[in-house]
């Protein structure tokens, strides 16, 4: 993701892991070149990408405003002013740690980030000349939680009319990069999730809500890969997207293709693309070069232990014999350990009461030895 921003360019980006990952990945590039190289290679990343340090810097005119674009100024990548700014922001948002750092910031730095109005920010309209002139190669890369296989994205909502996050900025973004010359939008979001137990594909042949249409799709970006899309033809996007999807769900992607008849019936998924599996990406891409919260975050270390085992039990919680076997690993592990003990009392059952709360201190434990094994 981060390859694909060009020296002397604009960025918007979005709060999150996401945002947060391609932020760290821009300074991996400028601090690492060597580290950030070998990443791309072992990722099998084709050619051509941007690798190169920021000298002329990047100007940010994004509408939030968000803890990483501070790492970005430090890192000497967001540096490029644009009316006296390096920075324009719509509102700021993130942990305790932004707003100190932003209240104890050098005054002439912190000058050189001007808040404005969002339209300011998320439209061309007004002095549109400027905006032309000062947004050039722009990247505005937002998440999603869906992409369909003609390129439409899900971002806000679920097709039984659920509202899962407001539209915000994205929609703009979007329509700003087809306006600007030289920019473009870049869809971000994990190829799989986990629901109810099972893993589930969010590259989808169809879905009954559609935040951003498929005549405004650019670029989509999973963890496998990058898909350009404009300007292609509907069976060049399939291809492009299936080549970046899950290799767990590749096939049956295809078939409704095909059954569809959007797709070539001798065209077949490249060998490249055959192995898009979680484990080539967590060895392409080691934790002590890629840690889970590269700008920290306000979760003690007690709670970050305790995240991977709550995800867990989101994940079985669906099926009542799999939270049994949970409670009985609990139950059977022995005494709980320092550090599992932190974590029981951080969850207020560290000295449980009754059937409930045993059972609860049980399930906890049981999900602790289990997403930690």
């Amino acid at each position: 993701m981060a390859a694909l921003i060009a020296d002397g360019g604009s960025l918007q980006i979005g709060i999150g892991a996401i945002g947060d990952a391609i932020a760290h990945s821009l300074i991996l590039r400028q601090e690492q070149p060597g580290a950030y190289r070998a990443t791309l290679d072992r990722l099998g990343a084709p050619e051509p990408w941007e690798t190169g340090p920021f000298e002329e810097g990047l100007y940010a005119p994004t509408e939030m405003l968000v803890d990483c674009f501070l790492d970005l100024i430090r890192a000497g990548i967001v540096k490029r002013e644009v009316d006296g700014a390096i920075v324009h922001g719509g509102f700021f948002v993130g942990p305790r740690s932004f707003y100190a750092a932003l209240r104890d910031m050098d005054e002439k730095l912190r000058d050189r980030i001007h808040m404005r109005e969002i339209s300011y920010i998320n439209a061309l309209f007004g002095d549109e000349a400027a905006k032309r002139k000062a947004r050039q190669k722009a990247r505005f890369v937002n998440s999603a939680m869906m992409v369909t296989l003609l390129g439409a994205t899900i971002s806000d909502g679920l097709e039984d009319g659920q509202v899962v996050s407001g539209v915000g900025g994205q929609y703009n973004f979007v329509a700003q990069a087809l306006e600007l010359d030289g920019a473009r939008s870049i869809i971000t979001l994990p190829a799989t999730r986990r629901h109810k137990g099972e893993t589930r594909s969010n590259i989808v042949w169809s879905y009954g809500h559609e935040t951003i249409p498929r005549h405004l799709r650019d670029m989509v970006v999973t963890e496998y890969g990058v898909a350009d899309l404009r300007g292609q033809s509907d069976e060049q996007v399939i291809q492009r997207l299936i080549a970046i999807a899950d290799s767990r769900f590749q096939g049956e992607l295809l078939e409704k293709a095909r059954s569809a008849g959007k797709i070539a019936t001798d065209w077949d998924i490249p060998e490249a693309q055959r192995n898009n599996l979680p484990e080539r990406i967590g060895a392409a891409m080691p934790t002590e070069t890629f840690p889970s919260f590269p700008f920290g975050t306000d979760f003690t270390q007690i709670e970050q232990q305790l995240l991977p085992a709550m995800q867990y039990l989101a994940d079985h919680a669906a099926r009542p014999a799999q939270l049994a076997a949970l409670i009985a690993r609990g139950l059977r592990g022995g005494q709980p350990d320092e550090a599992e003990l932190a974590a029981l009392e951080r969850m207020g059952l560290d000295a449980p009461h009754g059937v409930r709360e045993h059972s609860y201190r049980a399930l906890i434990l049981g999900a602790l030895r289990s997403a930690g094994q």
